[in-house]
């Protein structure tokens, strides 16, 4: 089956560590992701500067891990990326901001990618959100 994947909350919600765990196991069942979108406080999964406390798991440092080792389709919504200051060098450069945060393996573009995501899915699943 092919799998859409939407983030709407944050990486230290507890949504954000489902949504890793159904990823993993969607894999490891023979699935595949077609890609994964990180919408609204999701997009702070993406942002080098989250820094989890000592005594929890570094939820975004596992995403990264995971969407660097399986080379998945993660797209960043920039419209929301930009609203919480996560930016990539293009767009630090075009507002003339001095901090970057995203970078590699993370991509910033539109609402537009996932609703091709959709369209090339099974089903799209959804985690977090107000």
């Amino acid at each position: 089956m092919k799998f859409a994947i939407a983030l709407f909350s944050a990486a230290h919600a507890p949504s954000s560590r489902r949504a890793l765990l159904f990823a993993q196991a969607a894999l490891a069942g023979g699935h595949e992701i077609v890609r994964l979108f990180f919408y609204q406080d999701g997009v702070y999964s993406a942002s080098n500067n989250v820094v989890a406390p000592q005594d929890e798991q570094d939820i975004a440092h596992q995403w990264r891990e995971f969407v660097s080792a399986h080379q998945l389709d993660s797209v960043v919504c920039i419209a929301a990326a930009l609203r919480r200051g996560v930016l990539n060098q293009e767009e630090a450069t075009r507002y003339q901001r001095s901090a970057v945060n995203l970078e590699a393996p993370w991509e910033l573009s539109g609402l537009g990618q996932l609703h091709d995501a959709t369209q090339a899915a099974d089903r799209l699943i959804c985690f977090g959100g107000p």
